[in-house]
């Protein structure tokens, strides 16, 4: 195997392998950027080694047993047993006198514990939310601050700061590497889930630039919210999340014509969309529903896009039941844009009227004012009622408040059609 093909291996261990390694040296260290650290000097430990030894047998455990090598002989230089609480000097006494192979297995058993905890961490509502998508993209996601200020348009330099003052402002709050309990735990898990499900968003409906969509930014929060539902099985949250991503994701390939524009759910060709991701989808949603719980939004949610995925045609929808699920999400999650997405449920089962009604409603709201769904619909529905020139106007200001170029372009179309 030549040098190119190792580099390559290397790097596809790497991305499978980082956010574990890391996970276990926060645990090992109480320090998520010393963590960091340690887990690159062992990527670069695998670069000077492996193309002279050739692969190892086992890479991964390789690059963990390294990255565990690297946190030990910090430790014994730091002598930190003496300097750390008393709660945690026989787990740091053991790794240095290396006489605790029980802890070792302990070490590599618990691995999920340690996602987890380093999931709450990244996640931490001590850190803005812009500093917790960027530290979670950067430690679990495995992606380059490069690739992160890429997917979100924003300059290295920013993205860079946004981590680095992440890491500083979890080590100045001395945030413990736990999993919170009690009550704490589901507001904590709301706070992962809103990063997750924004990354996956920020994917699917891409806020600015020439591209409708950001496919790896949902593959990524589709990738995470996956692992959370494995770590946390018994949350219907997680399981819902999931399952709605899965099946918004189901109709991406139908969401784009061949010249990349936009293509509106009602106008797709539902033989493209993914029928395993629907049925995982719809698994997904089953599970959480079967934890027989007040469903919560996300559990709403995707059971809104289920709606959608078992209509085999856009006139089969079932828009009644989406219109009563939308009420049931505005009743446990109130919001502006759950009533304007509830208005356009009800247009579709009683009539545009309906929905005006209520989207007229909406016009003064503040979170909307800068909001370009809502002219959208207001004109859809205006169009609907032939009242078209005051619905050329409302496309026209919903063109210029998005910052999407295809999104722009389509609702230009949608204007002049009004003519």
């Amino acid at each position: 195997m030549n040098d190119n093909s190792i580099h390559r291996a290397i790097d596809a261990v790497w991305r499978i392998e980082e956010a574990k390694i890391i996970a276990v040296l926060t645990r090992m260290l109480r320090d998520v950027a010393l963590a960091e650290e340690m887990a690159q000097d062992a990527l670069v430990s695998a670069l000077e080694t492996w193309p002279e030894n050739g692969t190892p047998d086992r890479p991964a455990a390789w690059l963990m047993q390294a990255a565990k090598n690297k946190a030990l002989d910090y430790l014994r230089h730091q002598k930190l047993v003496h300097e750390k609480e008393p709660e945690l000097t026989y787990e740091i006494e053991g790794l240095l006198q290396d006489a605790a192979p029980d802890l070792e297995r302990e070490l590599d058993d618990n691995i999920g514990d340690d996602l987890l905890r380093l999931i709450f961490i990244s996640c931490h509502p001590v850190l803005t939310m812009e500093a917790r998508v960027a530290l979670t993209l950067r430690l679990l996601g495995g992606l380059t601050t490069e690739e992160i200020a890429r997917a979100f348009l924003a300059s290295e330099a920013t993205v860079a700061q946004r981590i680095v003052r992440a890491k500083r402002t979890l080590g100045e709050a001395k945030v413990p590497f736990e999993v919170p309990r009690g009550e704490e735990l589901e507001e904590r898990l709301s706070a992962v889930l809103q990063v997750i499900y924004l990354v996956y968003n920020e994917g699917y409906s891409a806020s600015a630039g020439a591209d409708l969509m950001r496919p790896a930014l949902c593959n990524e929060a589709l990738r995470l919210g996956r692992i959370l539902a494995e770590l946390v099985p018994g949350e219907p949250e997680v399981h819902g999340l999931v399952a709605l991503m899965e099946i918004q994701s189901s109709r991406s390939r139908a969401r784009t014509d061949a010249e990349g524009k936009p293509v509106l759910l009602l106008d797709q060709d539902r033989t493209r969309w993914d029928q395993m991701l629907i049925r995982r989808g719809l698994a997904a949603l089953q599970r959480a529903q079967s934890l027989d719980r007040v469903p919560g939004p996300y559990v709403l949610q995707a059971a809104i896009a289920s709606c959608h995925a078992r209509a085999r045609r856009a006139e089969d929808t079932d828009w009644q039941q989406i219109a009563s699920l939308y009420l049931a999400l505005a009743t446990r999650s109130p919001s502006p844009v759950v009533e304007l997405n509830r208005a356009v449920a009800l247009a579709m089962a009683y009539g545009p009227a309906v929905g005006l009604e209520l989207v007229d409603q909406l016009v003064d709201e503040p979170a909307l004012k800068q909001y370009h769904l809502l002219p959208s619909v207001r004109g859809d529905f205006l169009y609907k009622l032939n009242r078209l020139p005051e619905a050329r106007f409302e496309f026209e200001r919903a063109a210029s408040l998005t910052q999407n170029e295809q999104e722009r372009q389509l609702l230009l179309t949608r204007a002049a059609a009004c003519s």
